[in-house]
């Protein structure tokens, strides 16, 4: 029998969608339950999406060098290879316990099963209906449940006509809300997912255009927000009955963590890399003497922080201005060390998202056609890397 979302800490909008946090102790957040709509998920006919790939150096050609990044030269990532080609806006790719991954577009709600070798034929495994795409809105991010050989569940950070939110699905199953009434607006629809090494599901928000929001602890915009996988606030965050774990943030871009680690880091643009502290205020829109100080810092020459994973100590981060992947290695929790460019076997433009195999591979996302990029017939695509060495890279 299916679970209901909030059970004790909340209750349910008529047409079963999550509603508000009952009011609690320490002035709990005032958010409401939002208008019901209808949000959809269907199975495709089964076709592939696109071609398969036929790799970085196949005939589609080396991508055209954009200004200030320049192609770096050898000494590349090992064993890297295009996966996927003609993608609209890859952003949410979640590893599979088969070696494959999923991934989500972001404008067309398409998720699609790519195979961990090139010229594997990806198909289209279920479309998320009823988004919203404007202000960088829509399918943003995926996170797969730590139970999933049990229960199959699959979760998503989208946007829709009324917030933004999380909701969870299996491949032949419908879509059910696990936390509702995100704001939305015309900028900074950012959204991230990520359980952590605790198994609570870690929710990153942007400010949605109202730098006011992230600082306001009653506000949903601007966090990281933490429950459980059906939407529970846990009894040991920061404030009791709120699901705000960490606040002051414009974009978050980007959360990993390692079990090594044992910490989370958050990326957010244009090039912070923050080590996230319970109930931490980190600086957005104005510090003050709370104001926990950055990890780290992208240079100037390669802004535009998106995605990270963690991976032997190193955390990975793409850069979507920049056009590069960055790593920098992590000598004790809270920090990072001296940051590089991993050299690639080609330019692939904007970086969107990285996620960290249990094989020491790299996956990414390319996101040249979301109106920034200088896009080629094959983009957007996914590729699949094993980073070199880190140290034998070019200091950023």
């Amino acid at each position: 029998m299916r679970r209901i979302p909030w059970r004790g800490v909340g209750l349910l909008a008529s047409a079963g969608l999550l509603a508000g946090c009952a009011a609690g102790a320490n002035a709990a957040p005032t958010w409401v339950p939002q208008p019901s709509i209808t949000l959809e998920a269907t199975p495709p006919p089964s076709a592939p999406n696109q071609a398969p790939s036929q790799g970085p150096s196949g005939p589609q050609g080396p991508l055209p060098n954009a200004p200030g990044s320049p192609r770096t030269p050898g000494g590349g990532a090992v064993g890297s290879g295009v996966l996927a080609t003609n993608l609209n806006q890859p952003t949410g790719l979640v590893l599979m316990p088969d070696g494959t991954a999923l991934v989500g577009e972001r404008t067309t709600g398409h998720i699609l099963h790519v195979p961990p070798q090139p010229g594997q034929q990806v198909q289209l495994v279920k479309t998320i209906h009823g988004l919203a795409t404007s202000g960088d809105g829509g399918l943003l991010d995926l996170a797969l449940s730590p139970t999933y050989a049990q229960d199959g569940l699959i979760y998503a950070y989208i946007t829709t006509p009324v917030d933004n939110r999380v909701i969870d699905f299996t491949l032949d199953g419908p879509v059910t809300p696990v936390l509702t009434g995100i704001p939305k607006g015309p900028t900074d629809n950012t959204g991230r997912l990520l359980f952590d090494d605790t198994g609570r599901l870690d929710v990153g928000t942007g400010d949605a255009g109202s730098r006011q929001l992230a600082a306001n602890p009653q506000s949903l915009a601007g966090k990281v927000l933490r429950i459980d996988g059906i939407g529970q606030i846990p009894p040991d965050n920061p404030r009791p009955g709120s699901p705000v774990f960490t606040l002051g943030h414009r974009t978050v871009d980007g959360l990993c963590d390692s079990d090594a680690i044992g910490e989370i880091y958050e990326t957010e643009a244009p090039g912070e890399i923050n080590a996230l502290e319970p109930g931490a205020y980190y600086g957005w829109p104005t510090p003050n003497a709370r104001t926990v100080p950055p990890a780290g810092t992208l240079p100037a020459a390669h802004r535009g922080a998106a995605g990270c994973a963690i991976q032997d100590g190193t955390l990975y981060i793409a850069t979507t201005d920049g056009q590069a992947l960055l790593a920098a290695p992590i000598p004790r929790a809270g920090r990072v060390g001296t940051i590089e460019v991993v050299h690639l076997d080609q330019n692939y433009g904007r970086l969107r998202t990285v996620v960290a195999a249990p094989d020491g591979a790299l996956w990414l996302t390319t996101s040249n056609r979301d109106g920034h990029g200088h896009p080629i017939p094959a983009d957007d695509r996914v590729i699949r890397l094993v980073p070199p060495p880190i140290g034998g890279g070019s200091t950023a």
